[in-house]
């Protein structure tokens, strides 16, 4: 009976340690996968910027607005992953300023999703039947007074901003303090999130360039750091 107990507890041991080995094994590779994440969001973020149709009613039909506003739906899900492996790497050594910039900047990015949804699927549906919907819509991202009352799209849209804002710089300022990841992407994200909305003082479509690619850039560095500093690790 004392032999078959121990055969018991020495196979359990053994699982209980296959299993520890497994998870020492998946982690590494999950938030290797999000640095890659974050890496394909920012090159995405960075390079759309020159090349994004007009927010005008003219576009939404357009194939060029298609193939953007994928490219953008897709990146919304890269950021969210990205930003997620960027805090998992650091979050002892962030502390509680690093979950609430990255609480903060998800967040922003989770909603962006679902303004970027409505720009693939739903307004070019809308663009023939409600073109004063479509026009309001975009109104909010161009800054044209407003046709008709679309609730609390408007404000909602607000949030995002100061969310993307607050988000970026907080989460920019952890990561510097960290010291885990490098420190020149992280005083960038910090930097372009504070000045975000003086690019508001600019034309709309030079506001694109100016902001979003200088964050596609420190994302994506930071990004390609997590991405292989984890690959030199599993070598």
């Amino acid at each position: 009976m004392n032999i078959s107990k121990e055969v018991k507890l020495a196979d359990a041991d053994r699982q209980t340690a296959i299993k520890e080995s497994k998870m020492k094994i998946t982690t590494p590779k999950l938030i290797r996968w999000a640095g890659l994440s974050a890496m394909a969001a920012g090159i995405i973020f960075a390079g759309i910027q020159p090349i994004h149709p007009p927010d005008i009613l003219a576009s939404v039909t357009t194939g060029a607005w298609a193939i953007i506003t994928s490219l953008k739906l897709a990146m919304c899900f890269f950021f969210l992953l990205g930003i997620a492996g960027l805090y998992a790497r650091q979050a002892e050594e962030s502390g509680w300023l690093g979950l609430a910039g990255y609480f903060l900047f998800s967040l922003s990015w989770a909603l962006q999703t679902g303004f970027v949804f409505a720009e693939v699927f739903i307004l070019p549906v809308l663009a023939t039947a409600a073109p004063k919907f479509v026009d309001t819509y975009l109104g909010i991202v161009n800054g044209s007074p407003a046709e008709m009352n679309i609730g609390a799209l408007v404000p909602t849209y607000a949030v995002v901003g100061i969310l993307y804002m607050l988000g970026g710089l907080i989460f920019g300022i952890a990561t510097f303090r960290a010291r885990v990841l490098p420190r020149w992407p992280a005083g960038l994200l910090a930097v372009v999130a504070v000045l975000t909305p003086t690019a508001a003082l600019l034309p709309h479509a030079i506001q694109r360039v100016a902001a979003g690619m200088p964050m596609g850039i420190a994302l994506a560095w930071l990004g390609y750091a997590l991405w292989s500093e984890r690959r030199e690790q599993a070598s």
